[in-house]
């Protein structure tokens, strides 16, 4: 039988994420027989040309992060030219009036359930400490614009409120920008509104550095490591907090890309070989809590240590 070979293209090919999904890809080819070829498409240029030599390469089809979503329906198109099935992760596609598009099979992240999960961690970790939430307040780090981060805080929420915090103790805080700076102010801009009793915060966001930012403002206000409890989503943007130590940045909700690259591989090679095609929609929401107790034995299993 002649060799199958899928493509598995990646937006950003240096991130610890993507190359966690590509050498996840490739062991699920050699468990099963069949190759993967790898390709950085860093713009829509690279992606397009990039579907062009797959197939000239022999590949039946690929699995793909796109660099933006909107080249969906040009990756489509340029796949279908070259007779190629295609699978997105991570990133869904968006036809060109901003909808998914749902006929392309997708994996990605539950960010809803993920956001949840977030939070539960965040109240679990208060009942540890033994607070009150009498004087327990919690700044939320929203990001509305981006549907992801606001289903991923939204959830948070969801799990605060259910764990017995007064929905007037939990504070939301617009983020203007995506980055350490963004969150620090966007935190400040909360705190001056607590009251003089607040003893204890919870500090959420969308990802690793929305958290980091807020921890970051409540060390400039004069909360002690101890009265602080932030948890991220990410896992990889906070190693270098995690290897300090102590600060109010409690640990991070770590995601499963070597699942992700594994499972699309393989359902990528099912497809191209038994015709059996993967679901429109596969939620993932296997995250695992890294805190300083475990971050370097749970990033080394899957190959994030660094």
């Amino acid at each position: 039988a002649e060799e199958v070979k899928i493509g598995f293209l990646v937006k950003q090919a240096e991130e610890p994420w993507f190359q966690t999904e590509w050498a996840f890809a490739e062991k699920a080819g050699k468990e099963h027989g069949f190759t993967v070829i790898k390709i950085a498409v860093p713009d829509g240029e690279k992606t397009l040309s990039a579907i062009d030599s797959l197939a000239a390469n022999g590949a039946k089809g690929f699995v793909i992060c796109p660099p933006d979503v909107s080249l969906g329906p040009a990756i489509v198109a340029k796949a279908k030219v070259n007779g190629l099935k295609v699978m997105a992760v991570d990133d869904r596609f968006v036809d060109a009036k901003g909808n998914f598009m749902e006929d392309v099979p997708y994996l990605g992240m539950a960010a809803f359930e993920v956001g949840q999960k977030q939070g539960a961690a965040m109240a679990a970790e208060a009942k540890k400490r033994g607070w009150d939430w009498k004087d327990t307040y919690a700044v939320i780090n929203t990001f509305n614009e981006l549907d992801t981060g606001k289903k991923r805080t939204d959830g948070s929420i969801k799990s605060l409120e259910e764990a017995g915090i007064p929905k007037d103790h939990i504070l939301t805080a617009a983020l203007k920008t995506l980055d350490v700076p963004g969150s620090m102010d966007a935190t400040n801009s909360a705190l001056v509104k607590l009251p003089s009793g607040a003893k204890n915060l919870i500090i959420g966001g969308m990802n690793d550095n929305t958290v980091l930012g807020g921890v970051r403002a409540t060390e400039s206000a004069g909360f002690k490591a101890a009265n602080v409890i932030g948890i991220g989503i990410n896992g990889t943007d906070a190693i270098g907090e995690l290897k300090k130590a102590d600060s109010g940045f409690f640990g991070s909700m770590l995601p499963s890309p070597h699942i992700e690259g594994y499972n699309t591989a393989l359902a990528m090679y099912e497809w191209v070989t038994t015709g059996k095609e993967p679901a429109k929609y596969t939620a993932m929401d296997e995250v695992t809590l890294i805190t300083r107790a475990n971050f370097q034995e749970e990033l080394t299993k899957i190959g994030l240590w660094k």
